[in-house]
């Protein structure tokens, strides 16, 4: 598997992440004080076009990474609930970086 799947998939994590995040104040503001209801309405649809990006490259990933169906569900539903794609992220990195050292290509010794 090559590293740039890992990349993207935890560059989306990330930014799923933190606009989840900012909907998240989005709705407070909305509903809490009414206030910022084209904001919300702005977000929301930026989310949700990035959560599908998201969606695509994780399966990617798990794929590659030969996950079983429990662990892919929870990867990509942690897209969905605040603050647990950053904690899932990490723990990819950490079970998908073996997975990478061992396909690196080793040096030719002459």
């Amino acid at each position: 598997m090559k590293p740039s799947v890992l990349t993207r998939y935890r560059v989306m994590a990330y930014v799923t992440a933190v606009m989840l995040l900012i909907l998240c104040a989005c709705m407070v503001a909305k509903y809490g004080f009414d206030t910022g209801k084209d904001l919300t309405l702005v977000v929301s649809q930026i989310h949700g076009v990035l959560y599908i990006v998201y969606l695509v490259v994780a399966f990617d990933l798990g794929s590659k990474a030969k996950w079983k169906f429990g662990k892919l569900l929870w990867v990509l539903i942690a897209g969905t609930i605040p603050t647990a794609a950053f904690f899932v992220e990490r723990k990819v990195v950490r079970d998908v970086g073996p997975l990478l050292a061992d396909a690196a290509p080793q040096p030719v010794k002459v």
